[in-house]
């Protein structure tokens, strides 16, 4: 098996690559990514090759067509910062070079398994279900919506195709650190609170989501991989969560009593509660997220220790 990850280099693309070269020790794994948000350190320990490139220049994907075949594509490669407000850069990054990928997807019949998110629901009272409430706030989550509807026009052109777009909810763990801004909550308010300073949550800290261990995302993939269908999917626990609560978590997990310090949300288009409705990805696609909040931060901080950040 021949696998191409772009933004491998980046949380999600690294955690599958390093997983998929021990669930598949014959497979030759090739990681894409420019390295603007990806990290080389994340990558300790793939055996496989890297190409660096942009998802946005044709002569990057000119010269892939040359020179490689692939069975399936895991496309993680994308704008993740979801305040970036310049609207033609996301447009190009995150839903244009989609096409590149999946045309040459059609020529090698390669299935493709690609990073949607739960963005494209915007504001839609929970629990978001994937045909309804598809109203993005920002122009990530329109970049991604438009991605969807790309997969979905290929799915009908190329039904022999297998495309799976997967809608990530709050996903958090190893291997996020070198996103900055973009990182989970949870690991922003780790990093305060190890570091000896108060968690600080736009008020009053009763925002919910549905927070989804890496583990739990990987294992996303791997079901898609294996198992022959094409669909959107969301990917959560289906369980919403507050910050207070994560602040309570972590405070007991850490031994510290550290009180919230609360402030102004300063973005409009902020999502207030998010929380995943996993019918259709448990029946079609076998998923069941395995991690609780409080499992998974506890072996997070683990890791966090570990790294010493």
């Amino acid at each position: 098996m021949r696998v191409l990850i772009t933004g491998g280099a980046g949380f999600i693309g690294s955690n599958l690559a390093l997983t998929l070269q021990e669930m598949f020790p014959d497979a030759k794994i090739y990681v894409l990514d420019n390295f603007s948000s990806g990290h080389f350190k994340n990558l300790t320990g793939f055996r496989g090759e890297v190409i660096t490139g942009d998802i946005r220049d044709r002569d990057l994907w000119e010269y892939v067509r040359r020179h490689f075949t692939f069975d399936v594509i895991f496309h993680k490669a994308a704008i993740t910062d979801t305040t970036v407000q310049d609207q033609r850069l996301m447009m190009e990054t995150n839903a244009d070079s989609f096409r590149f990928i999946l045309d040459l997807a059609v020529e090698w019949g390669a299935k493709v398994i690609y990073a949607s998110s739960a963005g494209v629901y915007g504001k839609t009272p929970p629990p978001m279900r994937e045909e309804e409430g598809l109203q993005p706030e920002n122009i990530y989550g329109f970049s991604k919506l438009m991605m969807d509807r790309i997969a979905q026009s290929y799915m009908e052109r190329y039904p022999d195709i297998r495309i799976v777009g997967l809608r990530y909810f709050n996903v958090y763990g190893p291997r996020e650190q070198f996103k900055g801004k973009s990182a989970s909550m949870i690991y922003q308010l780790t990093l305060k609170m190890i570091h000896g300073q108060k968690p600080r949550l736009f008020k009053w800290g009763e925002q919910r989501r549905d927070f989804v261990y890496i583990k739990d995302a990987v294992k996303a993939n791997i079901l898609a991989l294996e198992r022959d269908v094409s669909g959107i999917f969301n990917v959560g626990t289906g369980e919403a969560r507050s910050f207070n609560e994560i602040v309570d978590i972590l405070n007991r997990e850490l031994g510290t009593s550290y009180e919230v310090e609360y402030f102004d949300c300063p973005y409009d288009f902020y999502q207030e509660f998010t929380q995943a409705d996993l019918t259709k990805a448990k029946d079609v696609l076998g998923y069941e997220p395995e991690y609780s909040l409080e499992e998974g931060v506890r072996e997070y901080l683990d890791y966090i220790r570990s790294v010493q950040v």
